[in-house]
């Protein structure tokens, strides 16, 4: 049997689809479709014959109200389709749709990637079978109301998988729900797309500014060191580039195109610290943002998670990093279910921790967990040929500024910065020659514009007298009070966080005071 497909143009009147039956009734003609549209009508039938064909269009045409036949290739509800199955099919969102009783009518190609299911396995299907009873789909089914952006997690036989899903109820036109549609988007997908919006300029080692033999060395080892997947400790004083070493061994790692994630573990307190690191479910606590929180463990899954100041973690959270270290798999605060994460962690720090392990201030099997590779950057007074490049480096970046006939420096204010013993290495060299720059109105940095750091406080035999033996004023006595007790509590108890329950302040201004005093480059987190 052929078939054939024509449009019936015609004049809108009543009776008019019954007419047309009357002429394909008598010929036992088998009517497969039928589409009538306003002033059109579609029709697909099968014939026998050529010759049946020209004789049916005839008799349609003579049909009172009919102004044209003619046959077409398409009906128009199979173009509707194709359309729409091109649109399912290329989009990289899963879509799923369900009927008013829950069961699947639609599950695209991504959402059989997504899901690792194929199309056959999920329709006719109740989706709490497929998917999971505790999905936000099967309560906007059944309260008719749209989501938008809510975390899922869903536990299969193929393990515990995390997606981002935005649901529209289905509408018949009395407003009845008749189902429901919902794209899916995999987690590791938004994060991707997440970072490469918002992802910093990353530094290489080839930004990296030196000249000694010392870096040298570092640089080599450090280059060495990012090929393999294993854990990084760098170890420096404050100022020495730790987060710089670490940025430039992610980029030159095979994870260098996944996200990099640096936290300061001394900048939150511990609360606040664990839900960051481990993220947590809803209604984990009061407060808690509704649908939960991934942490940053999550955010640099197939990353880089940079953890800064590890030596003041307190004990419940060292135990926390060391068995995400170990098993691989990080569980979010009041959550009863983990997570496998593939993440790499660098830490740096500038405490003494093999001083805190005698003293049990920092366990012994995280700090093996850790060491695997230790890099130690060296100080700017160890590497004072470092110097001159440092400054060309600082004076080309920050020497630009429009209106400043700038020259250069002089060798007499680069010797007064190349015999200066830099307690704040890097960091501090830069604000030298910022301020430097700043006090130059035309010509070269000359050593009267070299104002160094050097009004530190620090601790007099006499604190009531100066060191000419004059009477302090009383501004002097009090800050120099402050510092003895302050710097008593920091090396009684081993830490800035310790130091601040101990004296009845805040964490934040224990870190404040440390900065306000200089003790950063000490053995105490800044």
């Amino acid at each position: 049997m052929n078939t054939l497909r024509l449009r019936i143009q015609f004049e809108d009147r009543v009776g008019i689809v019954r007419d047309v039956s009357q002429v394909i009734s008598p010929r036992n003609i088998n009517i497969v479709s039928l589409q009538v549209l306003p002033n059109n009508m579609y029709l697909e039938v099968e014939y026998s014959g050529e010759k049946e064909e020209g004789i049916l269009q005839r008799e349609l045409c003579s049909i009172p109200g009919v102004q044209q036949v003619e046959p077409i290739e398409v009906m128009p509800h199979e173009e509707k389709e194709r359309q729409i199955r091109a649109v399912l099919d290329s989009v990289s969102d899963g879509i799923i749709a369900v009927d008013r009783k829950g069961k699947i009518t639609v599950f695209n190609p991504a959402c059989e990637k997504i899901l690792r299911m194929s199309s056959e396995q999920a329709l006719g299907k109740n989706m709490s079978e497929v998917l999971s009873m505790d999905i936000p789909m099967i309560d906007s089914l059944r309260n008719g109301e749209s989501y938008d952006n809510r975390e899922i997690m869903i536990t299969t036989p193929r393990g515990r998988h995390h997606y981002l899903s935005t649901g529209r109820p289905i509408k018949d036109q009395d407003g009845r729900g008749i189902g429901m549609v919902a794209a899916l988007k995999d987690m590791s997908q938004v994060r991707d797309l997440v970072y490469s919006v918002t992802k910093p300029s990353m530094l290489t080692f080839d930004d990296i500014i030196y000249g000694s033999e010392a870096m040298e060395r570092v640089i080599v080892l450090a280059k060495r060191v990012a090929r393999s997947d294993s854990t990084v400790m760098i170890r420096g004083e404050s100022g020495t580039g730790k987060e710089l070493f670490a940025r430039a061994i992610h980029m030159n790692s095979p994870r260098r195109n996944k996200p990099f994630v640096p936290l300061n573990c001394a900048a939150l307190p511990d609360s606040l610290l664990e839900s960051e690191l481990f993220g947590y479910a809803d209604g984990a606590f009061t407060g808690a943002k509704k649908g939960g929180k991934q942490g940053l463990f999550e955010f640099a899954h197939e990353g880089t998670l940079f953890l800064d100041e590890i030596g003041e973690l307190t004990p419940h959270l060292q135990a926390k990093l060391l068995r995400v270290l170990q098993d691989g798999k990080v569980r979010r605060i009041g959550d009863g279910h983990e997570m496998v994460v593939n993440v790499r962690v660098i830490a740096a720090t500038n405490r003494d921790l093999e001083e805190m392990l005698t003293r049990g201030g920092f366990r012994e099997d995280l700090y093996y967990r850790l060491n695997v590779f230790p890099i130690r950057l060296p100080t700017l007074r160890e590497r004072p040929e470092d110097i001159p490049f440092l400054v060309q480096h600082f004076l080309k970046k920050f020497g630009q500024e429009p209106g400043k006939e700038f020259t250069g420096i002089s060798v007499g204010a680069l010797r007064m910065l190349t015999r200066h013993r830099w307690v704040g290495n890097v960091r501090e060299l830069e604000n030298v020659i910022v301020r430097a720059i700043n006090l130059v109105e035309k010509g070269e940095i000359k050593p009267e514009h070299i104002i160094l750091d050097e009004g530190r406080f620090t601790k007099r035999e006499n604190p009531h007298e100066d060191e000419n033996g004059n009477p302090v004023s009383l501004k002097e006595a009090a800050a120099q009070a402050e510092l003895d007790t302050l710097q008593t509590a920091l090396k009684t108890h081993g830490s800035a966080r310790k130091a601040a329950k101990a004296l009845g302040v805040s964490h934040t201004t224990v870190l404040n005071k440390i900065r306000r005093f200089g003790l950063a480059g000490e053995k105490v987190s800044s």
